[in-house]
Protein backbone atom coordinates (compact mmCIF):
# COMPACT_ATOMS: atom_id res chain seq x y z
CA UNK A 1 0.00 0.00 0.00
CA UNK A 2 3.10 2.12 0.99
CA UNK A 3 4.36 1.45 -2.46
CA UNK A 4 0.91 2.56 -4.37
CA UNK A 5 0.87 5.71 -2.58
CA UNK A 6 4.57 6.58 -3.50
CA UNK A 7 3.69 5.87 -7.14
CA UNK A 8 0.45 8.01 -7.15
CA UNK A 9 1.53 11.20 -5.40
CA UNK A 10 4.74 10.86 -7.42
CA UNK A 11 2.83 10.59 -10.98
CA UNK A 12 0.35 13.05 -9.55
CA UNK A 13 3.52 15.25 -9.04
CA UNK A 14 4.54 14.69 -12.62
CA UNK A 15 1.47 16.43 -14.19
CA UNK A 16 1.42 19.24 -11.77
CA UNK A 17 1.96 22.71 -13.99
CA UNK A 18 4.63 23.89 -12.01
CA UNK A 19 6.61 21.27 -12.21
CA UNK A 20 5.88 20.60 -16.11
CA UNK A 21 6.70 24.78 -16.45
CA UNK A 22 9.99 23.78 -14.94
CA UNK A 23 11.02 21.01 -16.91
CA UNK A 24 9.54 22.93 -20.13
CA UNK A 25 12.17 25.67 -19.12
CA UNK A 26 14.79 23.53 -18.30
CA UNK A 27 14.73 22.08 -22.21
CA UNK A 28 14.63 25.54 -23.19
CA UNK A 29 18.07 26.40 -21.63
CA UNK A 30 19.58 23.22 -22.46
CA UNK A 31 18.27 23.47 -26.10
CA UNK A 32 19.76 27.13 -26.29
CA UNK A 33 23.78 25.72 -24.72
CA UNK A 34 23.27 23.03 -27.47
CA UNK A 35 22.07 25.52 -30.54
CA UNK A 36 24.42 25.32 -33.55
CA UNK A 37 24.05 29.12 -33.56
CA UNK A 38 26.77 30.46 -31.54
CA UNK A 39 24.70 33.71 -30.67
CA UNK A 40 21.42 31.62 -29.56
CA UNK A 41 24.15 29.32 -27.25
CA UNK A 42 25.49 32.55 -25.98
CA UNK A 43 22.27 34.09 -24.94
CA UNK A 44 21.27 30.79 -23.20
CA UNK A 45 24.96 30.33 -20.84
CA UNK A 46 24.21 33.82 -20.20
CA UNK A 47 20.86 32.68 -18.48
CA UNK A 48 22.39 30.24 -16.66
CA UNK A 49 23.87 32.66 -14.51
CA UNK A 50 20.26 33.43 -13.15
CA UNK A 51 20.29 29.93 -11.49
CA UNK A 52 22.33 29.04 -8.94
CA UNK A 53 22.18 24.95 -8.17
CA UNK A 54 24.66 21.97 -9.65
CA UNK A 55 22.88 21.57 -13.06
CA UNK A 56 23.12 24.67 -14.30
CA UNK A 57 27.09 25.18 -13.20
CA UNK A 58 27.52 22.29 -14.81
CA UNK A 59 26.24 23.53 -18.01
CA UNK A 60 28.29 26.72 -17.60
CA UNK A 61 31.06 24.59 -16.87
CA UNK A 62 30.73 22.22 -20.15
CA UNK A 63 30.37 25.61 -22.49
CA UNK A 64 33.81 26.79 -20.91
CA UNK A 65 35.11 24.42 -23.83
CA UNK A 66 32.71 25.79 -26.59
CA UNK A 67 34.38 26.82 -30.42
CA UNK A 68 33.23 30.41 -29.77
CA UNK A 69 34.95 32.72 -27.71
CA UNK A 70 31.73 34.64 -26.83
CA UNK A 71 30.29 31.64 -25.56
CA UNK A 72 33.04 30.75 -23.32
CA UNK A 73 33.04 34.36 -21.97
CA UNK A 74 29.55 34.26 -21.50
CA UNK A 75 30.13 30.81 -19.41
CA UNK A 76 33.37 32.09 -17.60
CA UNK A 77 30.62 35.13 -16.04
CA UNK A 78 27.65 33.06 -15.15
CA UNK A 79 29.71 30.79 -13.24
CA UNK A 80 30.37 33.87 -11.28
CA UNK A 81 27.01 35.34 -11.27
CA UNK A 82 25.85 32.18 -9.84
CA UNK A 83 28.67 31.93 -7.05
CA UNK A 84 30.51 28.73 -8.15
CA UNK A 85 33.08 29.01 -5.78
CA UNK A 86 33.80 24.87 -6.83
CA UNK A 87 34.63 25.99 -10.45
CA UNK A 88 37.28 28.18 -9.52
CA UNK A 89 39.98 25.76 -10.88
CA UNK A 90 38.12 25.42 -14.06
CA UNK A 91 38.38 29.08 -14.51
CA UNK A 92 41.80 29.68 -14.02
CA UNK A 93 42.51 26.86 -16.40
CA UNK A 94 40.93 28.93 -19.04
CA UNK A 95 43.10 32.19 -17.98
CA UNK A 96 45.09 30.48 -20.88
CA UNK A 97 42.54 31.12 -23.33
CA UNK A 98 44.08 32.35 -26.44
CA UNK A 99 41.12 35.34 -26.64
CA UNK A 100 41.84 37.95 -23.79
CA UNK A 101 37.82 38.43 -24.25
CA UNK A 102 37.66 35.36 -22.22
CA UNK A 103 40.34 35.46 -20.22
CA UNK A 104 39.14 39.29 -18.43
CA UNK A 105 35.67 36.85 -17.88
CA UNK A 106 37.37 34.39 -16.14
CA UNK A 107 39.16 36.90 -14.35
CA UNK A 108 35.93 38.96 -13.30
CA UNK A 109 34.48 35.62 -12.19
CA UNK A 110 37.38 34.51 -9.93
CA UNK A 111 37.66 38.10 -8.38
CA UNK A 112 33.81 38.13 -7.44
CA UNK A 113 35.23 34.28 -5.76
CA UNK A 114 37.68 36.59 -4.15
CA UNK A 115 40.50 33.92 -5.93
CA UNK A 116 43.44 36.18 -5.83
CA UNK A 117 44.96 35.29 -9.16
CA UNK A 118 42.41 37.84 -10.51
CA UNK A 119 45.07 40.31 -9.05
CA UNK A 120 47.75 39.67 -11.61
CA UNK A 121 45.54 39.81 -14.52
CA UNK A 122 44.52 43.30 -13.41
CA UNK A 123 47.94 44.35 -12.47
CA UNK A 124 48.72 43.26 -16.12
CA UNK A 125 45.89 45.03 -17.46
CA UNK A 126 47.08 48.41 -15.68
CA UNK A 127 50.87 47.84 -16.38
CA UNK A 128 51.24 45.51 -18.86
CA UNK A 129 53.81 44.09 -17.12
CA UNK A 130 53.59 40.74 -15.59
CA UNK A 131 53.77 40.59 -11.65
CA UNK A 132 54.28 36.72 -11.75
CA UNK A 133 54.36 33.74 -13.86
CA UNK A 134 50.23 33.57 -13.52
CA UNK A 135 47.75 35.66 -14.68
CA UNK A 136 48.59 36.53 -18.37
CA UNK A 137 50.58 34.73 -21.35
CA UNK A 138 53.02 36.59 -22.92
CA UNK A 139 50.98 36.40 -26.06
CA UNK A 140 48.13 38.23 -24.33
CA UNK A 141 50.24 40.84 -23.37
CA UNK A 142 51.35 41.34 -26.51
CA UNK A 143 47.60 42.32 -27.55
CA UNK A 144 47.43 44.71 -24.80
CA UNK A 145 50.03 46.32 -26.02
CA UNK A 146 48.75 46.61 -29.41
CA UNK A 147 46.25 49.55 -29.61
CA UNK A 148 44.45 48.10 -32.56
CA UNK A 149 43.79 44.94 -30.78
CA UNK A 150 43.17 46.60 -27.41
CA UNK A 151 40.16 48.93 -28.98
CA UNK A 152 38.77 46.10 -31.09
CA UNK A 153 39.10 44.04 -27.34
CA UNK A 154 37.33 46.82 -25.59
CA UNK A 155 34.86 47.81 -28.28
CA UNK A 156 33.83 43.37 -28.18
CA UNK A 157 33.81 43.29 -24.13
CA UNK A 158 34.62 46.51 -22.27
CA UNK A 159 30.78 47.83 -22.20
CA UNK A 160 29.72 44.74 -21.08
CA UNK A 161 32.84 43.70 -18.64
CA UNK A 162 32.97 47.29 -17.23
CA UNK A 163 30.09 47.94 -14.68
CA UNK A 164 28.75 51.22 -14.25
CA UNK A 165 28.49 50.95 -10.34
CA UNK A 166 30.42 53.98 -9.06
CA UNK A 167 31.20 55.31 -12.78
CA UNK A 168 30.42 59.28 -12.35
CA UNK A 169 27.90 60.57 -14.83
CA UNK A 170 30.61 62.43 -17.28
CA UNK A 171 32.25 58.96 -17.40
CA UNK A 172 29.19 57.24 -18.94
CA UNK A 173 28.70 59.66 -21.26
CA UNK A 174 32.57 59.43 -22.87
CA UNK A 175 32.94 56.01 -22.44
CA UNK A 176 32.15 55.59 -25.93
CA UNK A 177 34.10 57.49 -27.50
CA UNK A 178 37.10 56.17 -25.41
CA UNK A 179 37.68 52.58 -26.32
CA UNK A 180 40.51 51.62 -24.20
CA UNK A 181 40.26 52.95 -20.63
CA UNK A 182 37.26 51.75 -19.00
CA UNK A 183 39.26 48.15 -19.41
CA UNK A 184 42.41 49.59 -17.47
CA UNK A 185 40.22 52.36 -15.54
CA UNK A 186 38.68 48.86 -14.11
CA UNK A 187 41.64 47.20 -13.52
CA UNK A 188 42.73 49.89 -11.45
CA UNK A 189 39.36 49.89 -9.35
CA UNK A 190 40.03 46.22 -8.83
CA UNK A 191 43.51 46.49 -7.18
CA UNK A 192 42.03 48.44 -4.37
CA UNK A 193 41.89 45.32 -2.85
CA UNK A 194 45.00 43.63 -3.37
CA UNK A 195 47.90 43.54 -0.63
CA UNK A 196 50.60 42.87 -2.66
CA UNK A 197 52.56 46.05 -2.22
CA UNK A 198 53.69 46.18 -6.21
CA UNK A 199 49.98 46.59 -6.91
CA UNK A 200 49.89 50.11 -4.63
CA UNK A 201 53.19 51.21 -6.37
CA UNK A 202 51.38 50.72 -9.93
CA UNK A 203 48.32 52.81 -8.65
CA UNK A 204 50.72 55.42 -7.40
CA UNK A 205 52.37 55.78 -10.53
CA UNK A 206 49.52 55.83 -12.93
CA UNK A 207 47.99 58.97 -11.03
CA UNK A 208 49.26 60.70 -13.68
CA UNK A 209 47.98 58.67 -16.58
CA UNK A 210 46.61 60.73 -19.72
CA UNK A 211 43.17 59.10 -19.16
CA UNK A 212 40.47 61.21 -17.14
CA UNK A 213 38.91 57.89 -16.47
CA UNK A 214 41.55 56.09 -15.14
CA UNK A 215 42.95 58.85 -13.06
CA UNK A 216 39.44 58.23 -11.37
CA UNK A 217 39.57 55.06 -10.82
CA UNK A 218 43.14 54.97 -9.75
CA UNK A 219 42.15 57.62 -7.12
CA UNK A 220 39.13 55.92 -5.82
CA UNK A 221 41.42 52.66 -5.19
CA UNK A 222 43.98 54.67 -3.28
CA UNK A 223 40.99 56.23 -1.68
CA UNK A 224 40.08 52.57 -0.67
CA UNK A 225 42.86 51.27 0.47
CA UNK A 226 42.43 53.90 3.79
CA UNK A 227 46.76 53.93 3.71
CA UNK A 228 47.52 57.92 4.91
CA UNK A 229 51.09 56.97 3.51
CA UNK A 230 49.68 57.24 -0.16
CA UNK A 231 48.24 60.53 0.93
CA UNK A 232 50.75 62.84 -0.60
CA UNK A 233 50.68 61.56 -3.82
CA UNK A 234 46.59 62.18 -4.20
CA UNK A 235 47.37 65.53 -3.17
CA UNK A 236 49.37 66.51 -6.46
CA UNK A 237 45.68 66.31 -8.08
CA UNK A 238 43.98 68.78 -6.32
CA UNK A 239 45.05 70.75 -9.58
CA UNK A 240 43.80 68.42 -12.20
CA UNK A 241 42.61 70.06 -15.05
CA UNK A 242 39.67 67.78 -14.73
CA UNK A 243 36.91 68.72 -12.75
CA UNK A 244 35.98 65.02 -11.99
CA UNK A 245 39.54 64.44 -10.94
CA UNK A 246 39.65 67.48 -8.91
CA UNK A 247 36.83 66.43 -6.80
CA UNK A 248 37.70 63.08 -6.53
CA UNK A 249 41.29 63.70 -5.03
CA UNK A 250 39.84 66.04 -2.87
CA UNK A 251 37.40 63.51 -1.61
CA UNK A 252 40.31 60.71 -1.15
CA UNK A 253 42.55 63.48 0.67
CA UNK A 254 39.41 63.55 3.17
CA UNK A 255 39.66 59.84 3.66
CA UNK A 256 43.49 59.25 3.83
CA UNK A 257 43.76 62.52 6.14
CA UNK A 258 41.84 60.99 9.26
CA UNK A 259 40.04 64.47 9.89
CA UNK A 260 36.69 65.04 8.98
CA UNK A 261 34.16 68.38 8.31
CA UNK A 262 31.78 69.71 9.52
CA UNK A 263 29.13 72.96 9.29
CA UNK A 264 29.66 75.94 11.93
CA UNK A 265 27.16 78.23 12.84
CA UNK A 266 28.08 80.82 10.15
CA UNK A 267 27.41 79.80 6.40
CA UNK A 268 30.59 78.87 4.22
CA UNK A 269 32.78 77.76 6.94
CA UNK A 270 33.64 74.86 7.90
CA UNK A 271 35.66 73.36 11.04
CA UNK A 272 38.32 70.48 10.91
CA UNK A 273 37.69 67.66 13.16
CA UNK A 274 40.31 65.52 14.62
Amino acid sequence: MIALFLLLTSSNAVTTPELANTRQAWTIVQDGAADKNAGRRAEAVHALGLIHDRRAQILAEQALNDPDKGVRSEAATSLGRMQAGSARAKLRSCLNDKEVQVVLACTNSLYILKDPIAYDVYYALLTEQRKSSKGLLQSQLDTLRDRKQLEKLAFETGIGFVPYGGMAWTAIKTVAHDDISPVRALAAERLATDPDRRSEEALTDYLSDRKTRVREAVIEAIAKRRDPKLLKSVVALLDDEADSVRYDAAAAVICLSGHSVRPVNRPGKLQTVK
